[in-house]
């Protein structure tokens, strides 16, 4: 015969506090060694993005004069900004630069990706490093090289063309200096984009294809039907990422200007006419007025890539 006894409502409650007063405890050092092992990303994203985004936004709402000296503008630099033609005159290059540039990387990347998911033979990783290996190289390095390259004076396209006596176009020209940064914009980042894409493929499932393939798909339809639509969440990733990136073209340009002849003028993207009126005409509250107003822009962009793009695979269907 067993005997069954129960503690007083008032023992329990004693012994049951206890507990969830350690459990409690336990909890908040969890949290706490948490947010000291965060805590170094914190301090540094504070201090070298937050902070001098905040003084640049300060920056921008005051004006400064030699006369007047320095009086709160509020929104009349962003006023004048988007009122300015060089301004619009560079946004206008950048979104025609996104627009053509955008969908050519797309297809370098995507066809590529595609090219080594079917690779299965000793030169795949080789080929992978050797289509990656652009994005490795500094951007500055890789513009100084593509100056050389473009050189019509002493390139190597100049030494090539001279031996059947033609002259070498100038990529960096006026008619042509579009499409010359273009070139070299796709061949920095496609590598970049490829890798992405070529992770998602290789997280699909195998035995779609060998279902597809019973079906009597080939490799065109397979690619077509099944590889594309399943990575459409990475390629809207790559998509707002060129978007953010093209609209915030400055590096290849502003290497590039002094042998461009006169064809990358100070305003000629966005950044550039930024970077030329705070550090060459010392406008610095005006510079961090077009520098939101850059970033507007580019929030506006992408809210509504984002907004067409919201259902996924929506790309491809």
């Amino acid at each position: 015969m067993s005997v069954i006894t129960t503690a007083p409502r008032g023992q329990a409650e004693v012994v049951e506090r206890p507990v969830a007063t350690r459990r409690r405890r336990r909890r908040e050092r969890h949290q706490l060694a948490g947010w000291l092992f965060v805590s170094p990303f914190v301090v540094v994203f504070a201090a070298f993005l937050l902070a001098p985004l905040g003084y640049a936004l300060y920056l921008s709402l005051y004006t400064k004069g030699l006369a007047t000296g320095t009086s709160f503008a509020g929104f009349k630099n962003y006023t004048r900004a988007f009122s300015d033609p060089s301004f619009r005159k560079g946004v206008w290059f950048v979104v025609r630069f996104s627009l053509v540039l955008i969908p050519v990387q797309m297809a370098v990347s995507l066809g590529a990706a595609l090219a080594l998911d079917t690779l299965v033979n000793r030169f795949a990783k080789a080929s992978r490093l050797v289509i990656f290996l652009p994005y490795a190289i500094p951007a500055v390095i890789g513009a100084l090289m593509w100056g050389f390259l473009y050189s019509p004076t002493f390139g190597p396209l100049k030494q090539l063309l001279s031996v059947f006596n033609t002259q070498a176009p100038f990529l960096l020209s006026q008619g042509n200096v579009f499409y010359g940064l273009m070139n070299i914009v796709t061949w920095q980042w496609a590598g970049y984009y490829m890798i992405i894409l070529y992770a998602a493929l290789k997280g699909i499932d195998p035995s779609l294809y060998e279902a597809a393939r019973i079906d009597g798909a080939n490799s065109w339809q397979i690619a077509v039907r099944i590889k594309i639509p399943m990575i459409a969440s990475a390629f809207v990733l790559i998509l707002v990422f060129a978007l953010i990136g093209t609209l915030q073209f400055f590096t290849e340009p502003q290497i590039l200007g002094p042998i461009a002849n006169g064809t990358i003028t100070p305003d000629f993207t966005p950044n550039i006419y930024a970077y030329n009126l705070a550090f060459s005409y010392a406008q610095f509250n005006y510079a961090s007025a077009i520098s939101f107003s850059l970033g507007i822009v580019i929030f506006i962009a992408v809210y509504v890539f984002l907004f067409a793009t919201r259902k996924r695979g929506s790309l491809f269907t």
